[in-house]
């Protein structure tokens, strides 16, 4: 039988998603502006499948497990800055269809049924009251005096050890773990949780081009042309960039790709209702960051 226009964009997505997992070079961040959750592994680092059939992995640092729905939407994009760009796929949905529970004070949930390991699945969730659109931030607890503490609400007491829990972010199109951190990993930052930026009460920064009616539920983020996993810098890669500028082509803004490529190709920007001016800037500088190093003449730093 012959796919519909829609199903085969589902089929895409979902290919895509499948694609990112297997990359081992490929980041992942689910959450909200203001509130993130991380998951990336090292190319040498021991991974497992989710163990129950759902798309996902595990490693001993944390753990992702997709649940891919009809109406997600794959938005590509840039950054560009002064000296670099940044760039990442946001993972969106209509706005009808993100919404999580969105309480507002601390909430216990009960045993974590859907856990990505099935030893962590008697732990108890407690959801920490964000009150955020598209995304639950939870912290699990299987420790019976901290499970005391929590539920007499001991402050004094409980903000050391609530840091050395697993937290959980959960979204419509899944969830990432973080796991406390061995000793002998690399001492990265794998859950940002700023206040002050949670204040603002958007779902995404001003500089993703997302479209009306949709909200990102996370993001995946492809390696970096001039920046290794731990956003350091390194020669720029051609295979990258080029990897990344398929994808921009398949599932970037259209009207943003044609002004890009047309920057590129040294032609002015072609006529179009509906350009969102922000992005088209943006896309031009993009365009216009890249260029030295496409040539071959950059300086190899770049802050993206």
């Amino acid at each position: 039988m012959r796919q519909t226009a829609h199903e085969a964009r589902d089929a895409a997505a979902h290919a895509l998603l499948r694609g990112a997992l297997e990359d081992s070079g490929t980041g992942w961040t689910f959450g909200s502006f203001g509130a993130l959750a991380q998951f990336r592994r090292d190319s040498g680092e021991a991974v497992t499948p989710v163990r129950d059939g759902r798309l996902g992995h595990v490693t001993r640092r944390g753990a992702i497990v997709l649940t891919p729905c009809p109406e997600l939407r794959p938005l590509a994009y840039e950054t560009a800055f002064v000296s670099g760009w940044s760039h990442a796929v946001a993972l969106c949905l209509p706005e009808e269809a993100c919404a999580m529970a969105g309480r507002d004070a601390f909430t216990e949930l009960g045993p974590d049924r859907e856990a990505a390991r099935e030893e962590d699945r008697q732990a108890i969730l407690f959801d920490l009251g964000l009150g955020l659109r598209a995304v639950d931030a939870c912290l699990r607890v299987s420790d019976p005096a901290l499970l005391a503490l929590l539920r007499a609400r001991n402050e004094p007491k409980l903000a050391q050890a609530i840091a050395d829990q697993p937290v959980v972010f959960l979204t419509r199109i899944g969830r990432i773990e973080v796991y406390p951190q061995p000793e002998d990993a690399p001492r990265d930052k794998r859950v940002f949780i700023e206040k002050q930026v949670l204040r603002a009460r958007r779902t995404h920064p001003a500089t993703a081009p997302i479209p009306e009616g949709y909200v990102p539920c996370g993001a995946l983020h492809p390696p970096h042309p001039c920046k290794d996993a731990q956003g350091r810098t390194i020669p720029f890669e051609r295979m990258r960039h080029d990897a990344f500028q398929a994808l921009l082509d398949r599932w970037g803004d259209p009207a943003l790709v044609a002004v890009k490529r047309a920057a590129e190709a040294g032609s002015a920007p072609p006529p179009g209702p509906g350009l969102r001016n922000r992005y088209l800037r943006a896309a031009l500088r993009a365009a216009g960051v890249q260029a030295p190093y496409l040539r071959g003449d950059a300086s190899l730093r770049s802050d993206g």
